[in-house]
């Protein structure tokens, strides 16, 4: 599966291919029954991708076979046992890549010459994802987070390990003088270095932080590097050698708690706009001041999907089994992209938060 979703890599994704560049869309699942399902349909819709190869008059035969071959790698490289909510497979000549999704896609394959980016960028922004940066005076981890879960981050030589030369870590454990590792200069160099390497992440994949470790621990980092500035800090110890999933019991109700006052915030605003006139809701009309960049702030109920046709007049929305072959069934995600391209910010909520906002709102800049 492909790493996390940078805007280096979404500047890649976006980037024009030779024509055919493919993209293919299935939703999955994460548990039985409906998983049982999945390897089927995948199996189906990538024939499906082949089929459009094989009748499209624009692509030649070298062509063909090499996306088709890539689409044959690609398919060897899906695990169905780890699978989460959607999957995307981009194949282009001489490429493919696979994403693993937590928001679910609509079944669908794109022929154009760029990827379709949209079900990406939608998965993240929902997700709302953050890094855990664990320190000890011997080890220092770094996690990626999302809704319900961490796994360890193997960026920017994540994790970093001491030289244990002229470092006994246990022998101060059973001397009860653990707060002293923190206090020589080797210690300082390696804390250093290790906020180094975060703030590299952190500049091309920026994300909220949380740091935890020993109190002597956090207090040194702050000391000496930058990175801690804008962290919240977690005084835990033992999480740089820790499992994902004692990481996420520790850091877990910070980020509970962090999204219910997320989501307090974004119904006051919400609120102030409608007082204001720079409140929009529906669909269509949030679409509207999308497409012109007029949203600030978007507002979109975590489950909510709006299978719509487009014309001159707007868009309409239609039932998703109605087949209508102009009908688009990831109307929301295209607009999420779009907000997030005209620099708004994008907030996923709880269903039946936005009342009678029918699902998505925004506030207006003007």
């Amino acid at each position: 599966m492909e790493p996390v979703l940078s805007p280096a890599t979404l500047t890649e994704l976006r980037r024009p291919r030779p024509y055919p560049a493919v993209s293919v869309l299935t939703p999955t699942h994460r548990r039985e029954p409906e998983n049982a399902q999945d390897p089927v349909r995948l199996r189906n819709v990538l024939a499906e991708a082949k089929k459009r190869l094989e009748h499209d008059p624009a692509v030649t035969r070298e062509r063909r076979s090499d996306v088709a071959d890539q689409l044959d790698r690609a398919l060897a490289e899906v695990d169905l046992t780890h699978a989460e909510e959607g999957l995307v497979i981009f194949a282009a000549p001489g490429e493919h890549q696979v994403w693993s999704l937590a928001r679910t896609v609509p079944e669908r394959v794109v022929l154009a010459d760029t990827f379709l980016t949209r079900n990406l960028v939608a998965a993240q922004a929902a997700e709302r994802p953050f890094w855990v940066l664990s320190v000890s005076s011997d080890r220092v981890a770094l996690w990626s987070g999302g809704d319900d879960r961490v796994t360890s981050a193997r960026v920017e030589g994540f994790p970093l390990t001491r030289d244990r030369d002229n470092f006994d870590a246990e022998r101060q454990q059973r001397i009860g003088d653990m707060p002293s590792a923190f206090r020589d200069e080797d210690t300082r160099h390696f804390l250093r270095d290790a906020d180094t390497a975060m703030s590299r992440v952190l500049r091309t994949h920026p994300r909220p932080l949380y740091v935890t470790g020993e109190t002597a621990a956090l207090s040194l980092l702050d000391e000496i590097g930058t990175v801690t500035k804008d962290a919240t800090p977690l005084p835990h110890g033992g999480l740089a050698h820790g499992t994902p999933e004692a990481v996420w019991q520790a850091i877990g109700p910070m980020i509970e708690a962090e999204n219910r006052r997320n989501v307090d915030t974004v119904a006051r605003r919400l609120e102030a706009a409608r007082g204001s006139r720079t409140f929009a809701a529906g669909v269509d009309e949030v679409r509207q001041n999308a497409e012109q960049g007029r949203v600030q702030l978007l507002a979109v109920e975590e489950n909510y999907r709006a299978t719509v046709r487009a014309d001159d007049g707007g868009v309409h929305l239609v039932p998703a089994e109605s087949g209508e072959l102009d009908a688009l069934d990831d109307i929301v995600d295209e607009i999420v992209e779009r907000c997030l391209d005209t620099g708004a910010e994008v907030r996923f909520v709880p269903d039946g938060t936005l009342g009678d906002a029918q699902g998505i709102a925004g506030v207006l800049r003007y």
